[in-house]
């Protein structure tokens, strides 16, 4: 059977040359030997060339004489879940919804990120006591990324 560790490394080198900000996000790898990458860039969408070139890599080191196996190397999509640490930090600025371990979700603009939590600004009209008319009210909740079952981008089309 093929490594986990052995894709890693050969993905790793190769985003390591082309040097533009490409992540590994995750790698799997099924039990009839189906490789599936995914890599994304901090600067954008992976292009195209680099899932080429890191596919290249890995194929022209593994010898299908000793073990067959389908490669397929691929960026994440938009509805799946955040995976890695890097993906938190390309999304600065986007809409997210983030769904806690325990219970409930906040849905709001991910404005920050360290290496312990994350913090999430959420929008909302409030009636403000003595007040007549809702006022829009801003909120910034930190979040422990220990806390987070899932983080996935909110797609609009307002």
């Amino acid at each position: 059977m093929i490594k986990k560790e052995t894709i890693q490394e050969l993905a790793q080198e190769r985003m390591d040359e082309i040097n533009n900000g490409t992540y590994l996000v995750d790698i799997i790898i099924s039990n009839t030997n189906q490789i599936v990458v995914e890599i994304d860039n901090l600067n954008g969408g992976s292009s195209v060339d680099d899932c080429i070139r890191v596919s290249r890599n890995i194929e022209h080191n593994l010898d299908r004489e000793v073990e067959d196996f389908e490669l397929q190397v691929t960026t994440p999509g938009l509805s799946n879940p955040f995976k890695v640490h890097q993906q938190y930090i390309k999304n600065i600025g986007r809409n997210v919804k983030v769904v806690f371990l325990e219970v409930g979700s906040v849905e709001g603009k991910l404005i920050e990120v360290n290496d312990d939590n994350i913090v999430v600004e959420t929008e909302s009209k409030e009636r403000i006591e003595g007040k007549k008319k809702r006022e829009l009210v801003v909120k910034q909740h930190p979040i422990l990324i220990e806390n987070i079952k899932e983080t996935k981008i909110v797609i609009s089309f307002k």
